[in-house]
């Protein structure tokens, strides 16, 4: 008897540990217009980036990795539903006041984790909408919101660094706000009688690019997008941003380090307006923006060492990705054009942040887990954010109800190294909609122009239909379309079956 208790005492603690070798703590960190080519494992030669370096060399580096979408709102709303953001209307770049448009009576990717046993939380930027409507009352809670799709914790900027409010919640409510000092935003008209930056462009210390909008009210003497009044002592500043993001989110892995834990953590860099932190000022030689990619980098830098010094380096997946392509004039004259020095955000790729063409889905897509993976990959495997839900599922045992999470293929052997092949079809979302099938892919045709001179990106659209052989011409110059006719309708008829799809 004594034998047999031992037996199966040793058969519990086995199991027990295999079960919380399959539960990983998971870090999800997601830089804001980071480009394929900004990063020096991913061939960047103007700037170093050696942080990041290391965390692809401590897992696997993937060369096909994807967002949904070529701007942020779509790709967020992808990863945290499983779901194309083309299928729902109201998923494109929200405003700051916005309603939540993820759904909470579905499977979203913290609530999984959070009916796996884990405690949830979200540090960053949000961006996909709070409470119920448009009007809202700042100055109370504001909720449905991230805590009501699976976050226990969050602490947020509601949608973008350039739009107000320029306030962080924490939960459901504005942080350090003053009552005598109410909040009003609006996107319409002037609210109170704060200056904006189309009136008095002299008190601005970034000037705002025409013609692109962000010439609305002035914060920490940035114009923004929209009006703002009130809110005084709840305003950010545009430099410490970075580092209170960093600080929540390492307290947020200090109090859950002893059970699961996923942490969506949602930097801001490099998107505008680019402030870094004087620490990083004139460092990258390549403006503000490289400047900003410096912070993001050292940012990545912490969080690893912190956890390293923890000891749950060994059983913490991170992976790190962007949301879209790069821009480089996307507000303001910060001097990104003009100091680019020879640095190419896109790599090999054409297009960039709103674009159809490779550069404005292709992002870097870094895996980690140093108790799992094996280091030094590098895949060509066609990965996407939108698969992580139907992945994690697999991982964590956890089951997703029919008809949640529709777009979603469990490809986890994938991320954990173990397998090269990846999604089979791969459907990339910007003004109009792409499809690549083995290597082959074919643009819709569009009425959009075909360069957007505001920003300085090319759009992809064309009134006819392109195909690209991007195994042999990844920077999409030769189109095909003429030539291989059939190919064309079977990628086209793929395409309307696969958006007809229920």
């Amino acid at each position: 008897m004594k034998k047999i208790l031992v037996i199966l005492l040793s058969l519990m603690a086995n199991l027990s540990f295999a079960q919380r070798e399959e539960k990983p703590n998971v870090i999800y960190i997601y830089a804001d217009d980071l480009g394929y080519g900004d990063l020096s494992c991913y061939g960047a030669t103007r700037i170093k980036t050696p942080n990041l370096d290391k965390l692809a060399a401590s897992g696997i580096r993937f060369t096909d990795g994807h967002c949904t979408s070529a701007t942020c709102t779509p790709s967020r709303y992808a990863l945290m539903t499983g779901e194309y953001p083309w299928r729902k209307k109201g998923t494109g770049i929200l405003p700051g006041d916005a309603a939540l448009i993820v759904p909470t009576d579905r499977t979203t990717l913290p609530n999984l984790f959070k009916k796996a046993g884990y405690q949830t939380g979200i540090v960053g930027k949000w961006h996909l909408g709070l409470g119920e409507a448009v009007a809202k009352d700042w100055n109370n809670e504001i909720k449905p919101g991230p805590n009501e799709v699976g976050f226990g914790y969050s602490f947020i900027f509601p949608a973008t660094a350039d739009r107000v409010p320029t306030v962080f919640l924490e939960n459901h409510n504005v942080v350090a706000l003053d009552p005598k000092d109410p909040i009003s935003v609006n996107y319409v008209e002037k609210v109170g009688d704060e200056p904006t930056g189309k009136e008095h462009p002299e008190l601005l210390k970034l000037q705002s690019s025409p013609g692109q909008g962000h010439n609305n009210t002035i914060v920490n003497g940035i114009g923004r997008i929209g009006y703002m009044s009130g809110g005084k002592l709840a305003h950010w500043v545009d430099e410490e941003v970075s580092s209170t993001f960093l600080i929540k989110a390492k307290d947020f892995i200090q109090k859950n380090q002893k059970e699961p834990f996923f942490l969506y953590f949602a930097l801001t860099e490099p998107h505008v307006p680019r402030m870094p932190a004087t620490m990083f000022r004139g460092k990258s030689g390549l403006g503000l923006r490289g400047d900003a990619i410096l912070q993001l980098d050292w940012t990545v830098g912490e969080i690893v060492k912190q956890l390293k010094e923890a000891g749950l380096d060994k059983n913490t997946m991170i992976i790190f990705s962007s949301d879209n392509g790069p821009v480089l004039d996307d507000g303001y004259e910060d001097e990104a054009v003009t100091k680019l020095n020879g640095h190419t955000p896109t790599g090999a790729f054409r297009g960039g942040k709103y674009s159809i063409l490779e550069a404005g889905t292709r992002v870097p897509f870094i895996v980690s887990w140093p108790g799992k993976i094996k280091p030094q990959q590098v895949s060509a495997a066609t990965v996407s954010q939108i698969d992580l839900l139907a992945s994690f599922s697999a991982l964590l045992g956890q089951p997703i109800p029919a008809g949640d999470a529709p777009d979603s293929e469990n490809t986890i052997e994938v991320f954990l190294g173990q397998s090269k092949k990846g999604r089979s079809v791969l459907i990339e979302h910007a003004n109009t909609l792409s499809i690549v099938k083995d290597g082959w892919k074919y643009i819709e045709p569009s009425n959009g122009p075909a360069y957007n001179k505001l920003v300085g990106i090319e759009m992809g659209s064309l009134k006819e239909a392109q195909l690209y052989n991007l195994k042999t011409d990844e920077a999409e110059k030769n189109n095909l379309a003429a030539k291989y006719p059939d190919k064309v309708k079977m990628l086209k008829d793929l395409l309307t079956t696969i958006k007809d799809k229920p």
